[in-house]
């Protein structure tokens, strides 16, 4: 089997004659065999078996015919080496023991070190690299994203006590973005030198900010973060996560390949917030996935119909995967967007390059 190399071309701007796809969350709980794993082992667990882990990531490769892998792994995994003591708790999620409330807190949290404390992470690269054909993606969680779960102690909806941090306590805020910046710059370096072929920076609840807020105390660091990554060739995208329609104007000068979209801003409106440099990645609301496949293919007809108006375009969904979801529908949605997107490519005449566009 050649290697796919369908989604580093459309991260790029290139031609393709069908769109790439892949889902956020792919390796998950909607699939029976993880399941049957997840019996055994908790997720930390997994992640700490690079052959185990590898073995979930490339399921939905081999199950869906998606056109590439993203590590199995979770955001949280990172910051175990710069001092926070955590948990996944079933039906909750990230539960910090040792939350960040004061300048001691953040003070006392270490540099990172890859090599050291995440050697299974690593190898779990490697492992992937030598078995897939299609591109590996990895990633991280952007600073405030994983900034809420360390200042609240657990997932929030409101975020009080983040964003009472963020304004009653601003030094101490830039204190943590600085050292969780540093974090996520060098964690997804060492990932491109494993062999990543594409990294992906997820900012699951920044959503939660307006935009004013966002450009003040949290888009320094993340233009800090790709512009340290800017020298790579490999893929950067950037997911502002659910609800940051709003934001994506202010993303214009952030050193990133792809920008994600969640499904509240259509296509063709997300391309002009954003402006024409980036590639977009999106943007099928998860919750269509339980719909009737007659549903789900005319909502992803009319999203690729946007999609290929311009170069530079993958399909995803407009969030991660939820447990529910059902496997045979991906697989016939993964179908019908490589035949419905080549039938549609073909007839426009597909892109060239972008420089002769």
């Amino acid at each position: 089997m050649s290697y796919n190399d369908l989604f580093i071309r459309a991260c790029k701007k290139q031609e393709v004659d069908t769109l790439p796809v892949w889902y956020m969350r792919q390796a998950g709980r909607y699939d029976p065999d993880y399941r049957k794993i997840k019996e055994k082992y908790s997720l930390l667990e997994i992640c700490r078996q690079p052959e185990l882990a590898a073995e979930v990531t490339m399921m939905p490769v081999k199950k869906l015919g998606v056109d590439a892998a993203i590590l199995y792994s979770d955001i949280m995994n990172p910051v175990a080496s710069i001092g926070i003591d955590f948990d996944i708790v079933k039906n909750i999620g990230p539960v910090i023991h040792n939350p960040i409330r004061t300048s001691a807190d953040v003070q006392r949290l270490k540099p990172i070190q890859v090599e050291q404390d995440l050697s299974h992470v690593l190898k779990t690269i490697e492992i992937l690299v030598g078995e897939l054909q299609v591109p590996l993606i990895t990633f991280a969680g952007a600073p405030f994203t994983i900034a809420s779960y360390l200042i609240e102690g657990k997932p929030s909806k409101s975020y009080i006590r983040t964003k009472g941090l963020m304004y009653g306590e601003p030094k101490i805020w830039f204190e943590l973005m600085d050292k969780l910046g540093d974090m996520v710059i060098t964690y997804l370096k060492a990932h491109i030198a494993s062999g990543a072929k594409a990294v992906q920076l997820f900012d699951s609840w920044v959503g939660a900010l307006s935009p004013a807020d966002y450009q003040t105390y949290v888009l320094p660091t993340i233009r800090r973060i790709f512009a340290e990554m800017e020298s790579y060739e490999e893929p950067k995208i950037y997911f502002p996560g659910v609800s940051s329609g709003e934001l994506l104007p202010y993303l214009r000068d952030v050193q990133a390949d792809v920008i994600g979209l969640d499904w509240r801003v259509p296509i063709a409106e997300g391309r002009r917030r954003v402006g024409s440099r980036f590639a977009v990645q999106g943007n099928l609301d998860p919750y269509v996935l339980t719909a009737p496949m007659s549903v789900i293919e005319a909502q992803a007809k009319a999203i690729i119909d946007e999609g290929i108006q311009k170069p530079g375009y993958v399909f995803n969904l407009g969030h991660g995967l939820f447990p529910e979801a059902s496997l045979e529908k991906l697989r016939e949605l993964t179908a019908f967007i490589h035949t419905y997107s080549r039938q549609a490519l073909k007839a426009q005449g597909t892109f060239k390059q972008e420089s002769g566009v």
